[in-house]
């Protein structure tokens, strides 16, 4: 069901209890579930963009996450092994297509074995069922065409079209009475005496209450509110290759490597896509625009902001090695290639054709940590969701329940 858009000229002096900025899958769901939990509230949704869940859910991998990175009492273990059941419980509801098609975690040669347990054990102690260590025999049952000394079995992982349980969100929030108001980037906030006004190219909206799950300028939302925070959005883009149709017999399912511990992304990997395609990588490359989806996409002011904030010069200093490897791999396709092989060893040049990407809003702090964990910031009659990094889709629903119960909490939000 897609959302209908309305007009913000005819609500120009309507207050509503609570806005959400962001009509992403975590802003959607936060605000089908603050109706649902209490019901005769009035809720807005602003988003920027003409339609909902352009940026990171549109251009989402697709997976169904279970849980297994995640160190055991983070955020992201919390909301993603329940999360995701929630989720395939939803699709079930909502007749969405999905496909538990399940992933190998491939430890290509003896010197990954250490990490690759350290895994198994995380996804045993975060819940995830029916965790398995698999040999060479096993491992080419599942994936024939993988190579590896030892792998981990995720046979519940899956695979669905994110924008499309975005905008289920977006019906029964609708359907409930709340409103969604497209085409309308915020560019001013103004406290008022019973709240805030956000100010739109589409006209004014006022809330008592603001949440705001802007993404990409997450961080930049809450500046304009008054909140301090040393946390800045760095965007990496994250580009793939696709497999040429006569390829796709290569990949299964998914198929990873073992991640890098001190880098916050998984490698360049396999996805089986719900639309029938397979995907190769991505790299993680700084992006010079926010929405830099492209090589050639520049965003000049967005760029000195980034060079301007000390983190960003910290984090260079940690991860510069890494960070060159990214950039040979996005220019060159045959480091791409050749990263590839160690999963799939026959798979060459010709079996890929350029495909799309994704920007990742990844949250770095003042002294150049890179967030890994979700980041949530009770601000002044507001909430702020400044990181939410893989696995957000996936915990879309469980983060969207911890939202509308923090925002009952801390803005005294009641039953009507």
């Amino acid at each position: 069901m897609l959302a209908h858009a309305d007009s913000l000229e005819s609500v120009d002096s309507q207050a509503y209890d609570v806005a959400i900025v962001g009509g992403g899958i975590i802003g959607l769901s936060t605000a089908m579930q603050l109706l649902e939990s209490t019901p005769g509230l009035s809720v807005a949704v602003i988003e920027k963009e003409e339609r909902l869940a352009q940026h990171q859910t549109g251009h989402n991998s697709g997976v169904i996450h279970s849980g297994i990175y995640y160190r055991p009492g983070s955020w992201k273990s919390r909301f993603c092994v329940g999360g995701k059941d929630r989720l395939v419980a939803f699709c079930d509801e909502n007749e969405i297509e999905y496909d538990e098609c399940g992933k190998v975690i491939v430890a290509s040669d003896e010197s990954e074995l250490g990490r690759l347990q350290d895994l198994y054990e995380r996804g045993v102690a975060n819940g995830v069922p029916d965790l398995e260590m698999v040999g060479p025999e096993r491992l080419a049952e599942i994936e024939p065409h993988t190579a590896g000394v030892r792998a981990l079995w995720a046979p519940h992982t899956g695979i669905v079209d994110y924008v499309r349980v975005a905008n289920a969100y977006a019906g029964k929030f609708q359907s409930a009475g709340g409103d969604i108001f497209t085409g309308a980037a915020v560019t001013q906030v103004r406290r008022t005496n019973t709240g805030t006004a956000l100010e739109t190219g589409r006209g004014a909206l006022q809330a008592r209450h603001i949440i705001n799950c802007g993404g990409l300028y997450a961080d930049r939302l809450a500046r304009m509110m008054g909140e301090a925070t040393d946390v800045r959005i760095i965007p990496f883009r994250g580009e793939y290759y696709k497999l040429v149709p006569g390829s796709h017999h290569l990949v299964k399912g998914l198929i990873y490597p073992v991640p890098d511990p001190r880098f916050p992304f998984l490698g360049v990997h396999y996805t089986r896509n719900i639309h029938g395609y397979v995907e190769a990588g991505p790299n993680a490359v700084l992006a010079w625009a926010r929405e830099g989806y492209r090589k050639s996409d520049v965003n000049w002011g967005e760029t000195a902001g980034a060079l301007a904030f000390p983190g960003f010069w910290k984090m260079t200093a940690r991860h510069w090695r890494t960070g060159m490897q990214e950039l040979r791999r996005s220019y060159r396709k045959p480091v791409f290639v050749n990263d590839l092989r160690k999963l799939i060893p026959e798979i060459s040049s010709a079996d890929l054709e350029p495909g799309g990407s994704g920007v990742r809003a990844q949250a770095v702090s003042s002294s150049g940590a890179i967030l890994d964990d979700f980041h949530i910031l009770r601000g002044q009659q507001a909430l702020h969701v400044l990181n939410a990094p893989s696995p957000g889709a996936t915990s879309s629903l469980a983060i969207g329940e911890y939202l509308s119960g923090l925002a009952m909490q801390d803005f005294g939000l009641a039953v009507k």
